[in-house]
């Protein structure tokens, strides 16, 4: 076995390959060292500035001292004890301070879970125990987990569904309205009424799930009267409204969950990735009433609510705080939207760039033409960054998007300097 002092991507990857299944994919053929804030270094010294994130999980930066710190002074007391067992005080902490934070002027409680589809998951059975329907309605890209639940859920085939159905029945697929593809608001709620007419009653629906910014599915935001008509259709229909803010919580979009920012009270709020700063947990917020639906001992885990990943989670609300990182999310999406923008004005193959806060990205295609989706060109803008010091992933229906998810505690002039690196890969890519 190669030494440390040995390590090369390469070989490491020939290890990797020989033991892990082909279906655990990788972006990179990379392999990290060490990380620090929006820098890491591979094992061969090379420095990369991430505008990964971990997919979304890094809104505090990679070995923050804070979190750090807390988990270890966490480890010192007890790692685990299965808080159904034995319960610990930060998993009620950090319950109260969710529940101050998501919006809604009703009472809440707080469920806290290990993984964001762990999240939905529960979510959907605290819907169908609360209003003892079994229905659920999703929409078209939207990305829920890789659970059998969770991927029935999802709405994009490859290479999430592929060869694992079937998948859980009475899940129902409705438009999301993006405008740029000729989908409106109207259309969308069209489709919700159809469903009601041709395959679900409404009174059978327990649950509608929606990301108020897609991830996966391409960073499409979910217009205002869209979100405050479904509200205003779940109402109608007592069906309950989940807001999936796994990628778009912790404070990503400039609101510590982005449905803040339309003015909607989802029932309950889905969160994981961002919220302990690298460590895993994920959790569900949502109305007390709802929240209690569930029997004693029918919600739960044996790692949920872990006491490390709780404590870093509290740190990573601190660092909120003391930094201003909401407003930090705010001015740093418009930079990068400006730069972006003024780049799209000079290469045609850019064409859109929109998001929310600092979730950010830029959708290529052929010719300037949104209906000629260029995956190709996207894999080759990634390819080529990576080369030159960038970490970017791509995302969308038809994998031609290019997504933005750099540590909110960037610098400046780390920021820019990845954005140049941007433009410079698609100048050589021409």
């Amino acid at each position: 076995m190669l030494t440390k002092t040995q390590q090369t991507n390469a070989a490491l990857m020939e290890r990797r390959k020989a033991a892990i299944p082909r279906g655990v994919g990788q972006s990179h053929e990379v392999f990290i060292a060490r990380g620090e804030n929006a820098e890491v270094w591979d094992v061969e010294g090379k420095r990369y500035i991430d505008f990964a994130g971990g997919i979304a999980v890094l809104n505090t930066g990679h070995c923050r001292p804070e979190i750090t710190q807390a988990v270890k002074e966490q480890i010192d007391r007890y790692t685990h004890t299965c808080f159904q067992v034995l319960a610990y005080e930060p998993y009620v902490e950090l319950a109260e301070r969710f529940n101050a934070l998501a919006p809604g002027n009703f009472a809440k409680k707080t469920l806290f879970l290990t993984t964001g589809a762990e999240a939905v998951e529960n979510a959907v059975k605290i819907a169908r125990s609360y209003t003892k329907r079994s229905a659920v309605i999703a929409f078209t890209s939207g990305y829920h987990g890789r659970t059998i639940m969770t991927l029935g859920l999802t709405g994009k085939v490859a290479p999430y569904k592929l060869g694992f159905g079937p998948f859980p029945n009475e899940i129902f697929h409705a438009k999301f309205p993006n405008a740029a593809h000729g989908v409106s608001v109207d259309d969308s709620i069209a489709s919700i009424e159809l469903i009601f007419k041709n395959d679900v009653e409404a009174s059978r629906v327990a649950a509608i799930i929606v990301e108020p910014v897609q991830g996966e599915g391409g960073f499409n935001v979910a217009p205002t009267d869209f979100l405050q008509r479904l509200r205003a259709l779940c109402d109608q229909h007592g069906i309950l409204l989940i807001a999936d803010e796994i990628q778009t919580g912790a404070g990503r979009t400039g609101t510590w969950f982005a449905i803040e920012q339309s003015g909607v009270a989802p029932d309950m709020i889905t969160m994981a990735k961002s919220m302990a700063g690298g460590y895993p947990i994920s959790g569900v917020v949502g109305r007390a009433e709802v929240m209690d639906a569930p029997a004693a001992g029918g919600l739960g885990g044996t790692y949920a609510g872990s006491p490390v990943a709780c404590a870093a989670a509290l740190a990573v609300l601190d660092v909120f705080e003391k930094e201003n990182l909401l407003e930090r999310s705010r001015n740093l999406g418009a930079h990068m939207m400006t730069k972006l923008k003024t780049l799209a004005a000079k290469d045609k193959r850019i064409c859109d760039v929109r998001g929310l806060g600092a979730m950010v990205a830029i959708e290529l295609c052929k010719d300037g033409d949104a209906h000629q989706p260029s995956a190709e060109l996207a894999k080759a803008l990634a390819v080529e960054a990576t080369k030159r010091g960038l970490i970017l992933l791509t995302c969308g229906t038809y994998g031609n998007v290019v997504r933005i998810l750099v540590p909110l505690t960037a610098s400046d002039s780390i920021v820019n300097e990845g954005l140049d690196i941007i433009e410079a890969s698609l100048a050589a890519i021409a």
